[in-house]
C-alpha cells in the first residue's frame, strides 16, 4: 500500500447519493495513506462528513432523463464552468469523477488536457448504449475504475486502462441479513408480512413513481389485508413530497416513513418494488425478491428503446444474465401487473429459492473490498505520475 506525507489535493465530483456512498469510502480509504490530504470539489452529506469541501450541493446535480437535463440545462452548464475554473485554479494532484458520465467526463477531458491526472468511478453504460463512447472516454480519463466484472472487457479492447473493483455495498451487507433484528430496530412486528417500497431518490422520480407505487401497494393491500408497508425517504424534502402525494391520493394505507435507513428497511421486509438503478443492487444484496418498474418522460423512453442494445434495465437482471426480476418499464408499469407480480413473491416457491441462490452467487463476485481497491488504484496512479515523491 502507498503512503505519502505530502499535503495532496484530491478533487471529486459526485452527483447522486449513490456517488455519495462510494464517494465517502474512497476518501476514508485515501485518508489512511495520506493522512494530510484536502478534498474539494462536489459531494454528498456522506462525502462531507469525511472532510471534503464541496462547491455546490450535491442535489443541483441529481438528474433523471434526457429531456428533465434539458430543462435544466443553463444551470447544470454554468455549474461545470465554474468548477472547471475553480478546479484549474486548485491545480489538484488528480480528479476523480464518480459516475454522473454526463457531468463528470466532460470536467474530466477540460482537465487532463491542463495536465491534471483523471480517475472515471463507475463505467457509463457502454456495453447498453454505443460502445463508440468508448473513444470518447479514452480521451477523458487515465483510469477507469468499474463496479462490476463483465464492464472491464469493453475498456481493454479499446485499451483504456482499467480495474474492477467490486462495489462497496457488497462489502458492507452481510451475506446473511437479520430480518428479525432489522424489524426490532424499525419497530416492526415480526409476525406481519412486509412489502417495502423504494420509488427513487429524487424529486423527479418521485413525481412519476410516488403515486404508481401506492397504487400498487393499494391493490396488493385489497387481496392481502394484513399487509404492511414501509419506504425509507432520502431526505427531508422527499419525506414530505411523499406526504403530500399520500394525502393528494386519499389513500388511507398501513405506510410507515423512514427517514433514510433505507438497508434496515430492505432488511426488514419480504419483498421491494423498487425503482430501475442503484437501488435494485441493494435489494439483491440484501437477498430480497423484487419487482422492477421505471417510467420517465415520453420522449426520453423513445430515444433510450432505440440506443439500448441489452434485453434487461435493472442491475440485478444484467449481473445474472436473465430475469430474476421482473420489469416493467413505461406503460407496462400498472398496479395491477406489479400488484401480480409482488404477491406471487410472497409465496415459498421454488422460483424464489433458486433467486435467493443466484442473488447469493453475485454478492460473493462482487466482495473485493471495494474503497481500498480503488484507493489503491488511484495510488498506483498518482505514483506513476509523480506525485507521491
Amino acid at each position: 500500500m502507498l503512503h505519502s506525507d505530502k499535503p495532496l489535493c484530491i478533487a471529486l465530483v459526485a452527483g447522486e447519493a449513490s456517488g455519495d456512498t462510494l464517494g465517502s469510502g474512497l476518501i476514508k480509504a485515501l485518508k489512511q495513506r495520506f493522512p494530510n490530504a484536502r478534498f474539494i470539489g462536489i459531494g454528498g452529506p456522506r462525502m462531507l462528513a469525511e472532510g471534503m469541501q464541496s462547491q455546490v450541493p450535491m442535489e443541483r446535480l441529481s438528474v433523471m432523463g434526457l429531456v428533465e437535463v434539458l430543462g435544466r440545462l443553463r444551470e447544470l452548464l454554468r455549474i461545470r464552468r465554474d468548477l472547471v475554473s475553480y478546479l484549474k485554479g486548485e491545480n489538484p494532484d488528480v480528479f476523480i469523477g464518480i459516475d454522473a458520465p454526463d457531468f463528470t467526463l466532460n470536467v474530466e477531458q477540460q482537465l487532463r488536457d491542463a495536465g491534471i491526472p483523471t480517475v472515471h468511478y463507475v463505467s457509463p453504460s457502454v456495453w447498453a448504449w454505443r460502445e463508440k463512447r468508448v473513444l470518447g472516454i479514452r480521451k477523458s480519463t487515465d483510469l477507469m475504475l468499474t463496479l462490476f466484472p463483465f464492464e472491464e472487457e469493453v475498456y481493454r479492447r479499446h485499451e483504456v486502462s482499467v480495474r474492477c473493483v467490486g462495489h462497496t455495498l457488497a462489502d458492507q451487507i452481510p451475506l446473511q441479513p437479520d430480518r428479525r433484528a432489522a424489524r426490532e430496530a424499525l419497530g416492526l412486528p415480526q409476525d406481519k408480512r412486509i412489502l417495502a417500497l423504494l420509488p427513487g431518490s429524487r424529486n423527479g422520480e418521485l413525481r412519476k413513481l410516488g403515486r404508481l407505487f401506492l397504487d400498487t401497494a393499494a391493490w396488493c393491500q385489497e387481496r392481502e389485508p394484513e399487509l404492511l408497508f414501509v419506504m425509507p425517504c432520502a431526505s427531508a424534502e422527499r419525506r414530505q413530497q411523499m406526504n403530500d402525494i399520500l394525502a393528494e391520493s386519499g389513500l388511507e394505507l398501513p405506510l410507515t416513513l423512514f427517514d433514510g435507513q433505507a438497508h434496515e428497511v430492505l432488511a426488514a421486509c419480504d419483498a421491494v418494488l423498487i425503482a430501475s438503478g442503484t437501488a435494485t443492487l441493494e435489494a439483491m444484496l440484501f437477498k430480497r425478491p423484487m419487482v422492477v418498474a421505471y417510467r420517465m418522460a415520453g420522449l426520453t423512453f423513445r430515444i433510450l428503446k432505440r440506443l439500448v442494445k441489452v434485453g434487461h434495465v435493472s442491475l440485478p437482471n444484467l449481473l445474472a444474465g436473465r430475469e430474476v426480476a421482473p420489469e416493467f418499464l413505461q406503460d407496462a408499469a400498472t398496479p395491477e401487473a406489479m400488484g401480480a407480480a409482488l404477491l406471487e413473491r410472497l409465496l415459498p416457491t421454488r422460483e424464489r429459492e433458486a433467486t435467493q441462490q443466484v442473488f447469493v452467487e453475485l454478492h460473493h463476485s462482487l466482495r473485493r473490498n471495494a474503497d481500498q481497491a480503488a484507493a489503491d488504484a488511484v495510488s498506483e496512479l498518482l505514483n506513476t505520475r509523480g506525485h507521491l515523491t
